[in-house]
């Protein structure tokens, strides 16, 4: 069990004022860190926690939905706080009642997400690299979209797979792919969208039937690869797309380049989970090819 006393006496210094008498209860909430939900003096706040070590990576999270919330568009949970102590690290958020999402939710996530994309940097990458699940992301800033992309999404990938003993096809093949990554570029310059980065349908709810996106990845790249993550394993449906489609049409060839996006998730998902994405990885790649 976390070291709630002193985590407490932590928040107290964000204004967040916990009786040492309501203990946090589990929820569900992920499979990287715990989640708890506490009451406070005025409502309630979401817990994550984890080792020391996790605190970069809570920070980094709390930093994104800050990032995400300039836009002013799909709802992100206000962050309370993030704290740790000698042994453990914790972020609060607020907590969010959930409900079941109906058609004008998703809808609305559609319509809110292409004005997210809307906010625009004028280079891709963030000011700070973060994580993709438990994944380090870099997110050096760069002029240049294919550049970014070919180094620091698949071509990192590829250096862990390597790492993790994932070589021979997957290599050979994966550097013919960054050598030709171009081609799919021919005539399409990307906006540099604010992303979630890792928008799968786990990562947004609905709340008073409006949605909300959580668990972030962010960073400024092609609007299209917050589209592909979509798509990868669904949880999306056809007023989504529709929706979106409506307020910023996708480029011709977006396809292709969907599927591009997709590989990075896919080899993420190798390197995280193992094996049993190998196969899959490699199919993207033959496609492509």
């Amino acid at each position: 069990m976390p070291e709630w006393q002193t985590l407490f006496s932590a928040l107290r210094e964000h204004d967040i004022i916990v009786s040492d008498r309501d203990m946090p209860r589990p929820v569900g909430g992920g499979d990287i860190s715990a989640a708890w939900r506490v009451k406070t003096k005025d409502n309630a706040v979401f817990l994550k926690t984890g080792p020391a070590s996790s605190y970069d990576m809570f920070l980094a999270e709390a930093e994104g939905l800050r990032e995400l919330a300039k836009a002013d568009a799909v709802r992100v949970p206000e962050v309370r706080g993030c704290v740790r102590s000698a042994a453990e690290s914790l972020l609060a958020l607020e907590w969010i009642d959930f409900d079941l999402p109906g058609p004008d939710t998703e809808r609305m996530l559609g319509q809110q997400l292409a004005k997210q994309h809307r906010y625009c940097n004028d280079r891709f990458g963030w000011r700070r690299d973060n994580t993709i699940g438990s994944t380090p992301q870099r997110n050096l800033w760069n002029d240049d979209w294919i550049e970014f992309f070919t180094e620091d999404r698949l071509g990192f990938q590829l250096i862990l797979a390597a790492k993790k003993g994932f070589t021979g096809e997957l290599q050979q093949e994966g550097d013919r792919l960054l050598s030709n990554i171009g081609q799919f570029f021919s005539g399409y310059w990307p906006e540099a969208s604010l992303l979630h980065g890792d928008l799968w349908g786990g990562n947004w709810a609905s709340s008073d039937g409006k949605p909300v996106i959580f668990d972030p990845a962010v960073y400024y790249g092609d609007r299209e690869s917050d589209i592909a993550m979509t798509k990868l394993f669904g949880g999306f449906s056809a007023e989504f797309y529709r929706a979106y489609e409506e307020a910023w049409p996708l480029a011709a060839g977006s396809d292709k380049r969907i599927l591009i996006y997709q590989l990075y998730h896919v080899l993420n998902h190798l390197n995280l989970f193992g094996q049993s994405y190998l196969g899959r990885a490699l199919g993207i790649i033959r496609t492509l090819l």
